[in-house]
């Protein structure tokens, strides 16, 4: 069974910085494709970043380029989002998902996620 454990969540100003981190055990880590995504109550779950299995790829929203990172650690078998330059409109929960294809930016081709962590921004 593969779990997802995301971490980092919390409140910061507007301008701030986190790191949020996510784990994965009980599969081989390097094959899957991570993503990040985050969500809001009544609203549909958008895509942040993906990362392809080696690293070599990397996909964003356009709405977060240029201040979220996506990396990842095959050793530690972890997922990293570097949130840089936040802003109050950041807030949401974020999650991290697993998919064993391509990097997507479509939520319904990832197999696994985990249970989120909440990012609030203030102005």
């Amino acid at each position: 069974q593969v779990q997802l454990v995301e971490s980092g969540g919390g409140l910061v100003q507007a301008g701030g910085s986190l790191r949020l981190s996510c784990v994965v055990s009980g599969g081989t880590f390097s094959m899957y494709a991570m993503g990040w995504f985050r969500q809001a109550p009544g609203k549909e779950r958008e895509f942040v970043a993906g990362i392809s299995g080696s690293g070599a790829r990397r996909l964003y929203a356009d709405s977060v380029k240029g201040r979220f990172t996506i990396s990842r650690d095959n050793a530690k078998n972890t997922v990293y989002l570097q949130m840089n330059s936040l802003k109050p409109e950041d807030t949401d929960v974020y999650y991290c998902a697993a998919d064993r294809g391509a990097t997507s930016m479509a939520p319904s081709t990832y197999e696994y996620w985990g249970q989120g962590t909440q990012v609030t921004v203030s102005s």
